[in-house]
């Protein structure tokens, strides 16, 4: 169990940046190739997108009136669409991030960001062109953007996250649940900040100690078996048990 909302907050900042940059980048290359593109419209598009189109006496448009369209529409939409998209992944990564392959944030980052691209290319919102040229470089362009947008999705989420090892003393007579799921011997990631329930789960044989945790872990009550802790750092916290007999 991960951060959900630290995912969606690294996904805010990675996503506006990645389908920002690539709505600006897609601008740009149709602007290069105008000349070109206003072409490629007039033949691919012939119906609506020639200067005297009309259809029932209303003149539907000309190669300017869709070029037009397809940078303040489009372009903007799938830059919306995608962001939508890809904000709602970047929660199901915080959500789920001890599943995700690898050690590295950066690893996992990259992994959600594949996800994403393959998300956006197959609902065609990756760009828009109508030239071979522009294809290329937008397509280029892309493949890039998304790497980088996986390596900055994985490096935010472990800056509003902190992990911490939880240990028992003896995992026979102590348990170590954490928001009711049994953390013991496991690493998890948490919003900074954040507050949790902490709960020793013990043998019958069994009596509860105390908690031993490094700075980053704040205890209401160290000596209860049952307390609430805050995550301010990366750290180890440990249950402490003893037999009652």
């Amino acid at each position: 169990m991960g951060s959900f909302f630290a995912g969606i907050k690294a996904g805010t900042l990675a996503g506006v940046v990645y389908f920002g940059g690539l709505a600006l980048f897609n601008v740009g290359v149709l602007y290069a190739f105008e000349s070109e593109t206003l072409g490629a419209m007039t033949r691919s598009f012939s119906q609506i997108c020639t200067t005297s189109s009309v259809i029932n006496s209303t003149i539907t448009g000309n190669p300017q009136d869709c070029f037009a369209s397809v940078v303040t529409i489009l372009i903007p939409t799938a830059a919306f669409l995608g962001f939508f998209i890809s904000l709602v992944c970047a929660g199901l990564l915080g959500r789920y991030y001890e599943n995700f392959p690898g050690r590295h944030p950066v690893v996992r980052g990259e992994t959600m960001g594949v996800i994403v691209g393959l998300g956006i290319l197959l609902l065609g919102l990756a760009g828009y062109y109508f030239t071979d040229s522009a294809a290329i470089l937008i397509n280029g362009f892309f493949l890039v953007w998304t790497v980088l947008y996986g390596y900055l999705l994985g490096k935010l989420y472990k800056r509003y996250t902190r992990e911490v090892k939880f240990e028992s003393q003896d995992d026979a007579l102590l348990r170590i649940l954490v928001d009711g799921r049994d953390h013991t011997g496991k690493s998890w990631t948490f919003a900074q900040t954040s507050n949790h329930r902490l709960r020793a789960e013990v043998a019958d044989d069994a009596s509860f100690k105390e908690w031993e945790g490094t700075d980053g872990i704040k205890l209401e009550d160290s000596r209860s078996f049952e307390t609430t802790m805050e995550v301010t750092e990366d750290g180890r916290l440990k249950g402490m048990v003893g037999k009652k007999y």
